[in-house]
C-alpha cells in the first residue's frame, strides 16, 4: 500500500491544492483536498486492464469553479433536496438559499465541495488512505451550529474504496453527507451506462407529486420502472412512459434500503458485462439515491480532453431520505448537539467469474 501527493493547482486566492494517489498494487484512486473530492478510481477489468470507472475533472481549479455537476463531489451538510427551503427545528424556522427552483439541492450555492479541506494521510489495518477535514460554522448554508466534519478514503486490498463520515455539532442541526461520484464501468469515456445491469435491494421508493420533493407515503416499486429487485439494464425502463421516470427526466429517485444505522450491509449492485466489472455497494444508512446523470452535459472539459454527456455516468448516493427533515415519518436526518454522527460507504469493486 501507498499514498502519493501531487500539486493539483491553486485556489482562487492562491492556496496550493493536493492530488493524493492511494495504491494496493492492483487498484489506484486519487482523491483531492478541493472538496474532498473522489477524482479517479483505476480498477481491474476481466482482462486485467485498468479501467478509470469515475467521471472526474482535469485540475483542482475545475473542481472549484466548474463542477456545476459534483463529479467525485463530498456533499452536506444536507444532499439532496429540502422542498421550500425552509424547515423548522426545536421550534425555529430556518431559510435556505433557493438553488433548485424553489427548493435548496445539496445546501448550495456555496457547495462544501468547492472548498479546499484540511488533509492528512492515515492508516489502519482496514487499509490506507486521506482524511479530510473542515469546520462548518454557525448559520453556514443556513444551518444552525458550529458542525465539524471529516471525510476519510481508505482504500483496502480486496479492492474497497471505504467512505467514512463523521461530524460533531455544538447544537442541534441536519447532517446527511453523501459522495456524488458518478461511476461508468467501462471507463469513464465509454459513453453510456444504459446498458449496465443494476440491482437494488430495495422494497419501496421516495417520490413526490405535482412537483414536490417528496410525499409523506412511500412508493411500492413493484410494477413500476423503480424495481430492480432482480439485474436488469438501466437502459431498459428509463425513458418507460410513466410518471415516475418523466418527472425526473429519467432516474432520480431515493430508494428505501433495509439497512441498519452501524451496520454495513450490501445494498446494491453495479455490473458492465464488457468490462467485467463488478461494483457492489454498502452502507449503513437508510436511502440510496440513484442519478442517471439526466442532466449532464457538453458544458465542461473533463478529464483526458473528455466531454461528458448525459447518462454517462450514474451516481448511488447514501444518504438520509430527501427533504427527510420536514417529513416525521422518515428516519430524521437531525444531529443532535454533542453527539458524534458516523456513518460508512463502501464502494467495492470485483470482475465477473
Amino acid at each position: 500500500m501507498s499514498v502519493k501527493t501531487e500539486s493539483f493547482g491553486t485556489t482562487k486566492d492562491g492556496r496550493e491544492i493536493n492530488l493524493y494517489t492511494i495504491s494496493n498494487g492492483n487498484m489506484e484512486i486519487k482523491v483531492t483536498d478541493m472538496g474532498a473530492v473522489l477524482v479517479s478510481a483505476f480498477v481491474p477489468d476481466k482482462n486485467g486492464n485498468l479501467q478509470d470507472v469515475v467521471l472526474g475533472l482535469s485540475s483542482g481549479e475545475k473542481y472549484e469553479t466548474s463542477n456545476g455537476d459534483a463529479f467525485g463531489a463530498t456533499v452536506g451538510r444536507s444532499c439532496n433536496r429540502i422542498a421550500g427551503c425552509k424547515f423548522i427545528l426545536n421550534g425555529k424556522e430556518y431559510t435556505l438559499e433557493d438553488n433548485d427552483s424553489g427548493n435548496s439541492l445539496h445546501c448550495g450555492p456555496n457547495m462544501y465541495f468547492t472548498r479546499l479541506w484540511d488533509s492528512e494521510i492515515v492508516a489502519d489495518e482496514t487499509g490506507e488512505g486521506v482524511e479530510f477535514s473542515i469546520l462548518s460554522p454557525d448559520g453556514d448554508q443556513g444551518m444552525p451550529g458550529n458542525l465539524e466534519i471529516s471525510v476519510t478514503y481508505l482504500l483496502t486490498q480486496d479492492n474497497s474504496i471505504i467512505i467514512e463520515y463523521r461530524g460533531v455539532c455544538d447544537e442541534d442541526t441536519i447532517f446527511n453527507p453523501t459522495n456524488h461520484s458518478y461511476f461508468n464501468l467501462g471507463g469513464h469515456k465509454s459513453g453510456s451506462i444504459e446498458d449496465e445491469l443494476v440491482w437494488i435491494d430495495a422494497e419501496q421508493f421516495v417520490f413526490g407529486t405535482e412537483g414536490r420533493v417528496s410525499d409523506d407515503n412511500l412508493y411500492d416499486v413493484e410494477g413500476t420502472p423503480l424495481d430492480f429487485r432482480q439485474l436488469r439494464r438501466i437502459g431498459e425502463s428509463v425513458d418507460a412512459d410513466s410518471e415516475f421516470v418523466k418527472a425526473r427526466g429519467g432516474y432520480d429517485h431515493n430508494f428505501c434500503l433495509k439497512t441498519t444505522r452501524g451496520t454495513v450491509d450490501l445494498v446494491a449492485k453495479v455490473v458492465d458485462e464488457k468490462t467485467g466489472i463488478v461494483m457492489n455497494i454498502l452502507t449503513d444508512l437508510p436511502g440510496l439515491q440513484m442519478y442517471t446523470g439526466n442532466f449532464i452535459n457538453h458544458k465542461n472539459e473533463g478529464k483526458e480532453h473528455t466531454y461528458y454527456d448525459r447518462r454517462e455516468g450514474v451516481a448511488f448516493e447514501t444518504q438520509f431520505y430527501p427533504d427527510a427533515i420536514n417529513h416525521s415519518s422518515f428516519p430524521s436526518p437531525i444531529l443532535k448537539a454533542e453527539e458524534e454522527f458516523l456513518s460508512c460507504t463502501v464502494y467495492q469493486f470485483d470482475t465477473l467469474d
